[in-house]
C-alpha cells in the first residue's frame, strides 16, 4: 500500500457516497480519476490487502441476528470443512486460527430463530460440532492506517 491507498482506505471507512457515479465522487475526493479509484480498490481487494469491500449492515437493527461460531477442525479436513461452511449464504466471513478451535466464522441471518437451524445444518454437513458464541456487548474498532 502506498500513501494514496492508505488515505483511500481510511477515508472510505466513514462512508461511501450514494450517488449515480460514486467512484467518480471517491476519485474527486482523493484527487484521482474514477478509473484510478476503481483500479486501486480492485487491486487492494485482489491483492488480499482488503478482505472485502462493501457495506456493513446492522442485522439486529433490521430484525435479524448475528453470532460468532467456532469449530475444532482436524487439520487434514480444514479446506474441505471451510468449503462446506463457506457454501452457506449465512456465513459472513470465516477465519483460520492457531487454537484448538481453529475455525471461526460469523453467521448473519434475517430471523434470530434461524441461528440454531443454520448451526444444525453446518454440523450435519461437516459432521463436526459448532460452538455458538453470541454477542453480549458490541464494540466499535476504528482501524486507521498511518500514511
Amino acid at each position: 500500500m502506498d500513501a494514496i491507498d492508505r488515505r483511500l482506505v481510511n477515508g472510505l471507512q466513514g462512508g461511501f457516497p450514494i450517488e449515480e457515479r460514486p467512484f467518480a465522487a471517491v476519485g474527486a475526493r482523493f484527487d484521482l480519476s474514477e478509473d484510478e479509484a476503481v483500479a486501486r480498490l480492485k487491486a487492494l481487494r485482489e491483492g488480499g490487502v482488503l478482505s472485502r469491500f462493501g457495506p456493513m449492515y446492522d442485522a439486529e437493527r433490521m430484525g435479524g441476528a448475528v453470532t460468532l461460531c467456532a469449530m475444532r477442525v482436524p487439520e487434514e479436513r480444514f479446506d474441505e470443512v471451510a468449503d462446506a461452511v463457506n457454501a452457506f449464504a449465512e456465513v459472513a466471513h470465516n477465519y483460520a486460527r492457531a487454537h484448538a478451535l481453529n475455525m471461526w466464522f460469523v453467521l448473519a441471518v434475517g430471523d434470530p430463530a434461524e441461528i440454531p437451524r443454520v448451526i444444525g445444518r453446518i454440523e450435519w454437513a461437516t459432521g463436526l460440532d459448532v460452538l455458538d458464541l453470541p454477542k453480549l456487548d458490541e464494540y466499535f474498532l476504528d482501524l486507521r492506517l498511518s500514511a
